[in-house]
């Protein structure tokens, strides 16, 4: 048995964690420091990405970068601690987003700043930042001669039936039900293969389980409530992959996280939530006269 906690901070102060992204900025000025790179092994071109990486550093009059390799049993985290104990000013994170979000766990709330190297097959930080997939000699130049902004960061508390209790922490969004199974019967042979496609295989299996999910949740220090839902997802940006946009109000550094709650009933049910959420989100909101078109909520959604 598990309990959850997830924190959502309303406004932007010191009790809501952040971390620091670095982007590029043609004005921005040369300055110096230290960066090292996380990288994924399985992600990478690793002779290509130190080439570019020594490239970068000695046009910005920087030291030697260093390196630090993730493992299956370390996805991140302990790579990124050995960064900012060796100084790391910068911390350039070249995987997927699991990478990513490991290592923003131990970089959030230091003055640390993350770059992103999109290497994976979402990498969904990344699109909802609106950053370039393909242009890895930019995201590393970002690195040197960048300016930093700062983003929220969800932190969740898994309370183990032993008492034991694990904190990590999300950046795009952290899902309970459907989301977490679909995660869970995602074939990683298969997503190596065909990318985010794999994903849909692991929805329609899922889909298919029509038990609820009995829910205990208090907001804004509210007392506790109890509700049944198929899903529950907070979100700190909204866009998934394939360009399906499931939260369209969330906004990456606004200090607020966004809620949605799955209770579908039966097939009409999935329709509602499709309809809402492939048509009005992703294609009705893109312009001013499809956002007056949209709909109220419905009432699986």
């Amino acid at each position: 048995m598990t309990s959850t906690d997830l924190t959502t901070p309303n406004e932007r102060g010191t009790d809501a964690p952040g971390t620091f992204l670095r982007g590029s900025d043609a004005d921005a000025a040369t300055r110096t420091g230290l960066a090292a790179v996380v990288y994924n092994p399985i992600k990478v071109d690793l002779p290509a990405l130190k080439a570019s990486v020594a490239t970068e550093e000695s046009a910005a009059g920087w030291p030697e970068t260093l390196w630090f390799e993730t493992s299956k049993d370390d996805p991140g985290q302990g790579a990124a601690r050995q960064a900012i104990e060796a100084g790391a000013s910068v911390i350039i994170v070249a995987g997927g987003d699991g990478t990513v979000r490991a290592v923003a766990e131990v970089v959030h709330g230091t003055d640390r700043a993350l770059v992103l190297l999109p290497s994976g097959t979402g990498n969904l930080l990344a699109r909802n930042l609106k950053l370039a997939l393909d242009d890895a000699a930019g995201s590393i130049r970002s690195a040197f001669t960048g300016v930093d902004r700062a983003i929220d960061v969800g932190m969740i508390d898994i309370r183990r039936g032993d008492g034991t209790v694990d904190r990590h922490a999300y950046l795009v969004m952290a899902g309970l039900g459907l989301d977490a199974k679909m995660l869970a019967n995602t074939d990683d042979d298969l997503k190596a293969k065909v990318g985010w496609l794999a994903y849909v295989k692991a929805v329609v299996a899922v889909g298919q389980d029509r038990n609820d999910l009995h829910f205990r949740y208090s907001l804004d220090k509210q007392p506790a409530q109890s509700m049944r839902a198929h899903t529950i997802m907070i979100g700190n940006c909204g866009l998934l992959p394939a360009e399906i946009v499931l939260l369209p109000d969330a906004v990456v550094d606004d200090g607020h996280f966004d809620i949605v709650v799955l209770k579908p009933k039966g097939v009409l049910g999935w329709v509602q939530i499709l309809s809402k959420v492939i048509w009005e989100n992703g294609v009705l909101s893109r312009t001013p006269l499809g956002r007056r078109l949209r709909t109220k909520d419905v009432d699986a959604l």
